[in-house]
């Protein structure tokens, strides 16, 4: 691939469809080279870069910048610094908590606040289709056939990993705390204490509830972010309304604090690479 722009997103398997939220292949230019922000999100981020390794590492920890073949994120609460050379080309996966466990057979928590490469899991060691699939991808330039060789090995991931799934009160918890639920109120729906119900969440996904509902807000403004940018009238005020925020200054507060910048800052830096992607969660998977 190479020269102008192409996003080809893929619908995942139905048997991936409660794992995997969003699949795509992307061939972008994005002129100068530069810093593209990998925001939080309540789901993990799958990365397979093709030509040169991902150039990543948290913002502001220096010591964690590598190159990587492929970039497997967990949850987490702070901004990944991307350096590119003006052209990102590659297959990008969002992945649900339970997906951890489906397809590379560890529970979120074990990813949670890590950038790690596929080939470091000693989980996925017995399914070679998924953990050589950053050098198979290598030698492909169709984006049809990106997708097709990374679902067929995220397929051969799930039938590795049939053992048992989330606690079904988590996943519960984490669809009631994305419509904003106060985390008392989820923990009595679920029928745990407070205590038990932060125990468990943050064994399972490595964050607690209450940073997981920051999270999750905070993808919803960044959506509703993107839906103004796309119509050309962006209004902080209205986002942050319509997002959960008690005002313009508490999202302000919390975009510095998550992404590292201003939701207006973060629009003018990065709507070019975004303005396509489709990858906030669904309300019905954990």
């Amino acid at each position: 691939m190479g020269g102008g722009t192409a996003y080809l997103p893929r619908k995942p398997h139905p048997a991936l469809a409660p794992y995997v939220i969003s699949m795509a292949a992307y061939d972008m230019s994005l002129g100068a080279p530069g810093v593209h922000r990998g925001l939080p999100s309540p789901a993990l981020t799958l990365v397979l870069p093709l030509g040169e390794a991902i150039d990543v590492g948290w913002s502001g920890a220096p010591a964690t910048r590598a190159p990587r073949r492929s970039l497997l994120s967990g949850l987490h609460v702070a901004p990944a610094a991307i350096h590119h050379d003006g052209h990102q080309t590659g297959v990008q996966l969002m992945l649900t908590t339970s997906g951890a466990r489906a397809l590379l057979g560890l529970p979120a928590a074990a990813l949670s606040r890590e950038l790690v490469e596929l080939d470091q899991l000693d989980a996925i060691a017995g399914a070679p289709q998924l953990r050589s699939l950053p050098e198979r991808l290598h030698a492909e330039d169709d984006q049809e056939e990106l997708l097709r060789l990374t679902e067929t090995a995220l397929l051969a991931g799930l039938s590795r990993h049939d053992g048992p799934g989330p606690r079904p009160e988590v996943a519960r918890a984490q669809r009631a705390l994305r419509h904003g639920i106060p985390v008392s109120e989820v923990a009595v729906e679920v029928g745990w204490s407070r205590r038990h119900l932060s125990e468990q969440f943050r064994a399972e996904c490595g964050i607690g509830p209450k940073e997981y509902q920051r999270i999750a807000r905070f993808q919803g403004s960044v959506r509703l972010l993107l839906e103004a940018g796309r119509a050309g009238r962006v209004r902080l005020a209205d986002v942050a309304a319509d997002a959960g925020y008690a005002d313009q200054s508490h999202l302000t507060r919390e975009w510095t604090a998550l992404a590292g910048c201003t939701p207006t800052r973060w629009l003018a830096e990065e709507f070019p690479f975004v303005q396509d992607w489709r990858g906030e969660v669904d309300d019905d998977r954990p």
